[in-house]
């Protein structure tokens, strides 16, 4: 047996906190309605939204100083590395 088929399929790195300017999680990349949906979603939509969260993420921090620079911070915070 898979020990992670029991883990629910999740994006999640959390550090959720949603960018106003972009209305996306500077963690995972997903919108609020995303994140809302995620848990009736079944694993075939959930890997579609997944797929899409990379490129997202960088579009939105290459367009957003204060994206970028929050979404690092909070991952120095969750790392202990923050100062």
């Amino acid at each position: 047996m898979n020990p992670d088929a029991s883990r629910p399929l999740t994006p999640c790195v959390k550090i959720c906190v949603i960018d106003e300017e972009s209305g996306l999680c500077i963690g995972c990349g997903r919108s609020v309605e995303e994140i809302a949906l995620w848990r009736d979603l079944d694993d075939d939509d959930r890997r579609a939204v997944m797929k899409k969260l990379p490129d997202r993420l960088a579009t939105a921090r290459a367009g957003s100083q204060r994206l970028a620079r929050t979404a690092r911070e909070a991952q120095l915070r969750t790392e202990g590395k923050w100062r």
